[in-house]
């Protein structure tokens, strides 16, 4: 199949050089905004283009904290095992991301703890995995606008074994701190979102946060850099977004020949969401 076959939102892609194969991760489209959580699948391809699958990679045991809202799986490669980050709500439990393990891409993966390792009286979605030149793992995510009205990219410092916190929330930025965004209407209700933050260095050793909100052109993709080139910031804001045609929720990852790209999804309305693949000229983001 071609990526306009397979509809999933917030791609995610882990490419393993070893095997010359990438593995796409994704919120299942059909179920996104529905109350059912089936769980998550992957597709693999040898050259971006042609995919195969689903292959199911996770579904919840039945004694899951959690039944719908399966938003934005990550898969990340640490200590020699594969952990899935991912986002989960029930009725009266506040959404987090729970952090999941396998021994291969393809899974199974199972719950590493009982329950999210964000803050459990928070809203919280999008975690990704962080790790200091230092060897510290931290989970930085997205403490929700539904929640607190301005939307929050937060960081998190993890145990090594990363099954859970091990000290306070840090807030690194405010959503409406970017010039470019605009306030978000649901239903009557609104606000400032922060989305989908990834961390990306820079050749040169610049530390940006790639997030996703809204601006004058719909869904998009907002740059923010560390001026310290560490993860606690200072944090500033690019004056225009990186792509503002309505997609977002974006990740940057690494061919087999050395090419960047940014993977994110487009169109951003249901149901015409699909994987989107652009080539990323990181000495343009410096």
């Amino acid at each position: 199949m071609k990526l306009s076959d397979i509809h999933i939102r917030d791609p995610f892609v882990l490419p393993q050089p070893s095997e010359k194969i990438y593995y796409l991760y994704g919120t299942m489209g059909a179920y996104t905004w529905t109350k059912i959580g089936v769980g998550f699948d992957c597709y693999t391809s040898t050259d971006l283009q042609t995919w195969e699958g689903p292959f199911p990679v996770f579904r919840p045991p039945s004694n899951f904290w959690a039944d719908y809202n399966f938003w934005a799986p990550e898969v990340h490669v640490y200590q020699g095992r594969y952990f899935m980050f991912a986002s989960f709500k029930a009725d009266g439990i506040c959404r987090g991301t729970q952090i999941l393990v396998a021994e291969s891409p393809l899974g199974p993966f199972l719950p590493l703890s009982a329950g999210p390792v964000t803050p459990p009286d928070w809203e919280c979605l999008d975690g990704t995995l962080f790790v200091t030149p230092e060897g510290n793992p931290w989970i930085v995510f997205s403490h929700e606008w539904v929640q607190v009205g301005d939307g929050e990219i937060c960081a998190l410092p993890l145990s090594k074994d990363l099954t859970s916190a091990i000290g306070e929330p840090v807030l690194l930025f405010h959503a409406s701190k970017a010039p470019w965004i605009r306030q978000h209407d649901s239903k009557g209700r609104k606000g400032y979102i922060t989305d989908g933050p990834w961390m990306h260095s820079l050749p040169g050793g610049e530390l940006l946060i790639l997030w996703s909100s809204f601006s004058a052109g719909g869904y998009s993709i907002g740059v923010a850099r560390s001026a310290s080139a560490e993860l606690l910031g200072p944090w500033q804001h690019d004056a225009q977004p990186l792509y503002s045609s309505d997609g977002g929720h974006c990740m940057t990852f690494r061919d087999f020949n050395g090419n960047t790209w940014l993977s994110f999804h487009h169109p951003d309305g249901f149901p015409g969401e699909r994987p989107k693949f652009l080539p990323l000229a990181e000495d343009k983001l410096a």
